[in-house]
């Protein structure tokens, strides 16, 4: 099956690093991993973060010339370099599909959108051309595919009669991590105490990049919640990860003194190496869709406290393989990782959880087999 793959926000080879970004890649590697044939249909990015009417105006028109230019290179070449479907990363008011609902209609194959969301409130005000557009998209969608739980009560009004929806839990890769191998095999370098933090210590691990908004925001939130653990001194703090605004995080965690060290930007390997040395991740996840270091930690065997927000409970089972508290509560946050701090067999027990859950449920092989299933299935339906 071949399979055209577009992503609006950003596209999957940009050299910007994001979850997004990571998550275009997986999808496209869950595809290809089931035998199908995936190809980047175009690298046009919609997004208008200012809410510029004109610039969504701009974009839809660039949209439909680009559209228009697919539909007539595929028609006119050979068949067998024809997508059987289409499919959109990750649709939202803010970036827009305009070309998979032209190109689907045109060349007759089935329009899958995974990733989407519908927001109501943006029907009035300078997003409501584009979330114009994006309820256009879902009400042509043969396939909604939801990776966030949450989004289904907006996104399911607004499909068509016939649509379907399949609700996929948030996946990965598993090989790099613990989870992969099904034993926690822990790499011989140890990052944490190459940085100087100890093994006397409890070791909170941090990763998030650092960056204006949504993820500047969760630091702020993380800082002022181990505030309130100041006076137990068995803690300590790595944070992994790099950006415009690490100054200002630096800042915020200053207070702590010698117990943070920041690891910045670092490989793959390196940051598995640090899930495997590290004893809890904290991130309070402030407005995160689900968070893809969550789901790297607990294959990794690491417990997690995090923010009970978005899709995170789709990751954390709250008391199983981690601990939620409501969004923006720091004092809540603080209590939970005290919980952690003081009961290693706690630790022991949410961690080994959250290794079998992320084996069982969140694992590339499970979540490409039921994709692939679900959009070969509405081509096998058109064919007929």
């Amino acid at each position: 099956m071949n399979i055209a793959f577009y992503a609006p926000l950003k596209p999957p080879d940009s050299l910007r690093p994001s979850g997004d970004r990571r998550m275009a890649r997986l999808l496209i590697a869950a595809l290809e991993g089931q035998g199908h044939s995936v190809g980047l249909a175009c690298r046009l990015r919609t997004r208008d973060g200012d809410g510029d009417p004109d610039r969504q105006a701009r974009l839809s028109r660039i949209g439909s010339r680009a559209a228009a230019g697919l539909v007539n290179r595929w028609s006119r070449g050979p068949a067998a370099k024809r997508p059987d479907a289409w499919v959109t990363y990750h649709l939202y008011y803010k970036a827009p599909d305009h070309l998979g609902p032209a190109v689907s209609a045109a060349l007759g194959i089935p329009y899958v959108v995974i990733e989407a969301s519908h927001a109501p409130k943006r029907a009035n005000g300078p997003w409501a051309a584009s979330h114009v557009a994006v309820k256009r998209a879902l009400g042509q969608a043969d396939l909604v595919v939801g990776l966030n739980s949450r989004d289904r009560g907006c996104v399911s009004p607004v499909m068509g009669p016939s649509a379907r929806y399949l609700q996929l839990r948030p996946f990965l890769d598993l090989a790099p991590y613990a989870g992969g191998s099904g034993a926690p095999a822990v790499p011989v370098a140890d990052p944490i105490a190459a940085m100087g933090l100890g093994e006397e210590r409890v070791r909170l691990l941090a990763v998030g990049m650092m960056r204006s908004g949504d993820k500047l925001d969760s630091y702020h939130a993380l800082a002022r919640s181990l505030k309130e653990l100041e006076h137990q001194g068995n803690w300590c703090l790595m944070i992994v990860g790099d950006g415009p605004e690490r100054a200002t995080v630096e800042t915020m965690f200053s207070r702590f003194g010698d117990r943070v060290r920041f690891g910045g930007e670092v490989d793959a390997a390196t940051l598995a190496a640090y899930y495997a040395h590290a004893d809890v991740l904290v991130w309070p996840a402030v407005r995160e869709a689900y968070g893809m270091a969550l789901m790297e930690a607990q294959a990794s065997g690491l417990p997690v406290v995090a923010g009970d927000v978005g899709g995170v409970p789709d990751i954390v089972r709250n008391g199983r393989t981690g601990l939620l508290t409501p969004d923006g509560d720091t004092n809540a946050f603080a209590d939970a990782v005290s919980r952690l701090l003081v009961d290693a067999d706690l630790r022991t027990r949410l961690g080994q959880a959250a290794m079998e859950t992320a084996v069982a449920e969140h694992g590339m092989d499970t979540a490409g087999a039921r994709l692939g299933d679900a959009v070969a299935g509405l081509v096998r339906e058109r064919v007929r």
